[in-house]
């Protein structure tokens, strides 16, 4: 068994199912993935994220640490707002994390890297400030607060029932720190989510977390876990370490074939790690990009599954990354990497097992893959 969040007592006591992600034991569901997703999307939901990493960048040149290693331009954050997603490239220009980064002041940050690389992100951040010979202080406070995640369209109203204007009213990627949130004490409140949602995020101490949690339940939001989180991202086609992106140049492509938006790259920027390989991915064009895929309706039950084939007309065109069954659309859903020359939108293609035995019939579709 991992390492157990810290409120695991709590989520037992709400009637979690826990599994293992990531080297931690979470919640996985407390009623079904697919009744808690449809909870999301038309309700509110509320996460406990608390497996993900917590880290606190600060001193004189924290800025110019960050510059170095990401590939956004973080110095246009305003204080009080995040900045992200950004990506840490290795020099292959495979990606080692997506991040998003809250801005403290001009000399402090926050930054929440994912489950599988906090402490890796941590000692890479350290060993590139003693490289550069930067003035930086990393430190961990995983251990310190809980991360809770409050999502869906009702999310503000649930939330508006324990908190004033100060937080309800943060604009999208705003945050507001030390506040109060019913009965518990907020380190950080934040704007932002992972499942395409209105929604905010908290950090919070253990014993605050704790009343939090029961607080918005009781003011009608629907404890979630870990199942829906990763269904919910498919369908609006966010990516997962692991799946869609990692450090290693054979098994995954370029990070220009994520095809991630949201300006996750500035291609103003120069000076970061990654940065000559990815410009040269630029000029000479990438091989494979990452699309969506829906099954047919003849074909609506089967799911594509991480590392099943694509094809066209029987030859090997891509493989699946992630797959899913969307409540939403009725139909499996998946994210894949397909050879740009078959990458054609709408376009037919087969989904099939790796050993032949399964197969389906699907559609090439843009992201996201529900409507929005």
């Amino acid at each position: 068994m991992g390492k157990k969040i810290p409120l695991y007592d709590l989520h037992s006591q709400l009637g979690a199912t826990f599994g293992e992600f990531a080297g931690w034991t979470v919640p996985m569901y407390y009623t079904s993935a697919l009744e808690e997703h449809v909870a999301v999307r038309k309700s509110a939901g509320l996460f406990d994220i608390s497996h993900m990493g917590r880290l606190r960048i600060k001193g004189p040149d924290s800025l110019e640490l960050l510059e170095r290693l990401f590939t956004k331009r973080l110095g246009k954050t305003k204080v009080g707002f995040m900045s992200g997603p950004t990506l840490a490239l290795n020099e292959y220009a495979r990606v080692k994390d997506d991040e998003m980064f809250y801005r403290l002041s001009d000399n402090e940050w926050l930054v929440v890297p994912n489950a599988a690389v906090t402490e890796h992100m941590r000692e890479y951040m350290k060993s590139k400030a003693r490289e550069y010979g930067l003035q930086v202080e990393v430190e961990d406070l995983t251990g310190e607060y809980s991360l809770l995640a409050l999502q869906g369209p009702r999310a503000e109203e649930v939330l508006g029932k324990l908190a004033g204007s100060d937080v309800t009213g943060l604009k999208p990627l705003e945050f507001a720190t030390n506040v109060r949130i019913g009965g518990a004490e907020v380190y950080v409140a934040s704007r932002s989510g992972w499942t395409g949602e209105d929604g905010f995020e908290f950090w919070a101490r253990h014993s605050e977390a704790a009343k939090l949690v029961k607080e918005l339940i009781e003011a009608g939001a629907k404890p979630v876990g870990i199942a829906s989180r990763d269904s919910l991202r498919i369908e609006v086609g966010f990516v997962l370490g692991g799946n869609e992106y990692g450090e290693d140049p054979v098994k995954y492509p370029c990070a220009l074939s994520l095809r991630y938006g949201l300006g996750a790259i500035d291609w103003k920027k120069t000076g970061y790690v990654g940065e000559p390989t990815l410009r040269a991915c630029r000029r000479e064009g990438v091989r494979w990009i990452r699309v969506g895929l829906v099954m047919k309706k003849k074909h609506a039950r089967f799911i594509p599954r991480t590392g099943y084939l694509v094809k066209v007309e029987d030859q090997v065109v891509g493989w699946v990354t992630s797959g899913t069954f969307s409540p939403i659309i009725e139909r499996g859903i998946g994210q894949a990497y397909i050879d740009t020359r078959y990458a054609i939108l709408g376009e037919p293609v087969t989904v099939e097992k790796p050993d032949g035995r399964r197969s389906g019939e699907a559609k090439i579709r843009d992201f996201p893959l529900i409507p929005r």
